[in-house]
């Protein structure tokens, strides 16, 4: 990381924060004449269609890959997931560390060739924190001044800490020092969007090429309902001499087997959506490789008591029948036997890998076993008076289009029917709807993840607080609540880490959700593509990515 006039003690942390490696395919890389004779073209599939590529409404993977190739914010990631200057070519913070003045670069162009300032950085911050605007993350703006306050409806847009100074001057304060803001603004809730774009056609800019203006390395070019995108190289973008690729299309493939299949013929170049039984033979055979991903799989139990039957809110507003359906999960059956792509059945809810603000490994415990324990999940749910599944309510388990996560499902289905007593039924939804329905309360028991927004904690563990942007299961406890704001602005690290560590025990023991593993994530690449950088937050960058001429 650049040491660009930040405090010695931030310059520490800020070096923890986002840690990755760079991957490129097995092919070797020629020098440029080679490459000039290659039609710098991939074909990345994408998976499902994402409910939205606006950057201040997106809360999906899917979208984010779009999002941070398409948009660029103020600060950038580069091969090594490191913070580096991005459309702010550098920065001043103030000497308590709540105050940052961010120094916009001149040459910085939308796709359409306009400027891009520090108003357009200013409106869609303000926008995203709009109530009206509703933006499931939002909270992601709660560390700027007056944030929160604005979102609930308690402040005016005036009060936010955004101040633009000049067409290229953003001053910037923060309810406290945060050491990882600066990686927050290369996120894509942080990316600039424009008001005369979105203004024009509020519901339906971000899903037509001619609207779509963005100021990253690539620019919408079509975008083919639930089949295809395609962006081309911007030759507005600021840095376009280190582009490489002139175009990237993300087909939208989300059966895994059509996924593998369309691989295999030629069809597309990239994808990480394959069938189970076909991940190792892949990575034996070199077509694939083993990513590190920060991510937790897990399913969302509805505790708000909205959209379900009595009987069911009484049965899953029980913290005892919570605990049985967990501990009758047999979670090393499912990553040995069912996803079998290396993952690690999950013991937490915070994943392995994720350091704190100090640098060391969060996870320091394991609330859950990785092997079921009947007797005690059956004990439980007899307290909790429903001995052996009696006058039990049928679940239902809700979750997105896929080979995979319907495999699971059906695993756990044939758990709790065995070990519990308990019938469950099924639902298979597109993404958008399912994403919709977990926004809405609308399930009884839900497939969902989390994967890392930046390397801290804080990603996974502000997510339940109450009344959160995607706190999906609807869940509230004070004490909860009080630990995450006091590790939000907390300057003490020791004490910092401990309150979020008191703050995931909490959660283990109310259950809201059941973690089941945590992600790996298999990339089949054509060996003659390099320098896709995969980053372990779930993000794919492209901006250096370059095809080779294929081997004979």
């Amino acid at each position: 990381m650049l040491k660009r006039n930040k405090m010695k003690v931030l310059s520490l942390i800020l070096a923890t924060l986002v840690v990755g490696t760079t991957f490129v395919g097995c092919g070797k890389k020629d020098d440029a004449s080679s490459t000039a004779k290659v039609d710098q073209v991939v074909k990345y599939n994408l998976g499902a269609q994402p409910k939205t590529i606006d950057p201040g409404l997106n809360n999906s993977v899917e979208g984010g890959i779009v999002d941070v190739n398409a948009f660029e914010g103020l600060e950038n990631v580069d091969a090594n997931n490191k913070v580096n200057p991005g459309v702010a070519e550098k920065y001043d913070v103030s000497s308590d560390g709540t105050k940052y003045t961010f120094h916009l670069r001149k040459d910085a162009k939308w796709s359409d060739g306009k400027n891009v300032t520090a108003n357009d950085f200013y409106y869609a911050w303000t926008r995203a924190l709009a109530p009206e605007t509703a933006s499931d993350y939002a909270y992601q703006l709660y560390y700027i001044k007056n944030g929160e306050a604005y979102n609930g409806g308690k402040a005016k847009v005036s009060d936010v800490g955004i101040k633009v100074v000049d067409d290229y001057t953003l001053e910037v304060t923060l309810e406290a020092p945060t050491a990882y803001f600066l990686a927050l603004t290369a996120f894509p809730t942080y990316f600039p969007v424009r008001k005369d774009i979105v203004d024009a056609n509020k519901e339906g800019w971000a899903t037509d090429a001619k609207t779509f203006v963005s100021n990253g390395p690539y620019k919408m070019s079509e975008y083919a309902q639930k089949d295809h995108m395609t962006f081309v190289k911007n030759d507005n973008y600021w840095d376009k001499a280190n582009v490489k690729l002139d175009k990237i299309q993300y087909t939208l493939l989300d059966n895994e087997t059509s996924a593998l299949n369309a691989f295999e013929s030629g069809e597309i170049d990239a994808t990480d959506l394959l069938p189970a039984e076909q991940k190792q033979s892949l990575i034996k055979d070199g077509k694939a490789k083993v990513y590190p991903y920060l991510g937790t799989y897990y399913y969302a139990v509805n505790v708000s008591n909205k959209n379900v039957s009595a009987d069911v809110a009484k049965a899953l507003s029980n913290v005892n029948v919570r605990k049985a359906l967990s501990m009758a999960i047999d979670r090393t059956a499912i990553v040995e036997n069912v996803t079998k792509g290396g993952e690690q059945p999950a013991t937490s809810y915070v994943p392995k890998g994720i350091v704190d603000s100090t640098g060391k490994e969060f996870k320091n415990k394991d609330y859950l076993k990785t092997t079921a324990d009947v007797e005690g999940a059956k004990k439980l749910l007899a307290d909790a008076g429903y001995p052996e599944g009696k006058n039990f309510p049928k679940l239902e388990i809700k979750y997105n289009t896929g080979q995979g996560h319907q495999n699971i499902a059906q695993a756990i289905q044939e758990m709790w029917k065995k070990n519990l007593g308990i019938d469950v039924t099924l639902v298979n939804e597109e993404r958008k709807v399912q994403l919709d329905d977990l926004t809405k309360h609308n399930f009884m028991v839900c497939r969902t993840s989390w994967i890392a927004d930046y390397n801290d904690p804080m990603t996974f563990i502000d997510m339940y607080y109450t009344n959160g942007g995607n706190n999906n299961p609807g869940y509230t406890n004070p004490e909860y609540d009080k630990l995450v704001d006091a590790a939000k602005k907390g300057t003490d690290a020791a004490k910092r880490t401990d309150d979020m560590h008191k703050a995931e025990d909490i959660l283990m023991n109310d259950m809201p959700i059941i973690p089941i593993y945590y992600y790996t994530n298999v990339l089949a690449l054509k060996s003659n593509i390099t320098d896709l950088q995969k980053s372990p937050l779930g993000f794919v960058y492209f901006r250096s990515t370059v095809v080779e001429a294929a081997s004979k």
